[in-house]
């Protein structure tokens, strides 16, 4: 997904413009996700990441095309753990519980192991711009493609109630963007475990689940 945000180009300047980008998107976590997007100008950041401003323009087009440039990257870290969760050996005869939970943990790790990627990821990109919200909704979609073939899984364990479950995973992932978006809003960071438990008892109780199979 970030490829389509950026034009990948070849050639002997492929290592200064890599370094250029990384610089920006260093750059970009820690003045979105202290000072806050619209607080932040493009000139901040590229002071911030030692490159001049045509370089934002040319590798990210705008200040908003480096902010989901950011957010891709920390939420294909996220999905990216989930997964890997789900293919643990000895997954398959875990209850459902324990499944849930086991995603849930790790997703919830890997979005808020840095609180500024966190602040940017649930609470910076709200209502930018259109762009960034179809972006958004694009993870969502994916997300609920996902989550719906986990709960499927779970029907055909006969951990969850036999219906069709994509309005519930829809409500389900809207609000893990929601609860995400609240605790990275508080002063007091929330422990991983404590967010993660509240998305796993959400989760069980809109899937109906047969606790303990």
């Amino acid at each position: 997904m970030a490829d389509s945000w950026t034009v990948q180009r070849t050639g002997p300047g492929d290592a200064a413009r890599t370094q250029a980008r990384e610089q920006l998107l260093e750059a970009a976590r820690e003045l979105y996700g202290v000072n806050g997007y619209r607080a932040t100008t493009e000139h901040d950041v590229c002071e911030a990441a030692g490159v001049p401003v045509e370089m934002l323009r040319q590798e990210y087009g705008s200040r908003e095309g480096l902010l989901i440039a950011l957010h891709n990257r920390v939420t294909t870290t996220g999905l990216r753990a989930a997964e890997r969760a789900l293919l643990t050996e000895g997954i398959d005869e875990c209850p459902i519980e324990e499944r849930v939970r086991l995603l849930f943990d790790a997703y919830v790790e890997a979005v808020t192991s840095d609180p500024r990627e966190a602040r940017v990821t649930f609470v910076e990109v709200l209502g930018v711009s259109a762009v960034v919200d179809e972006h958004c909704k694009l993870w969502r979609a994916l997300w609920t493609e996902f989550l719906t073939g986990e709960a499927e899984r779970a029907v055909d364990r006969g951990e969850a109630e036999d219906r069709d479950h994509r309005v519930d995973v829809m409500v389900i992932v809207g609000t893990v963007h929601e609860l995400m978006a609240h605790h990275a809003r508080r002063s007091r960071r929330a422990r991983p475990g404590e967010v993660s438990g509240e998305l796993t008892q959400l989760a069980l109780t809109m899937l109906g689940s047969q606790r303990g199979g």
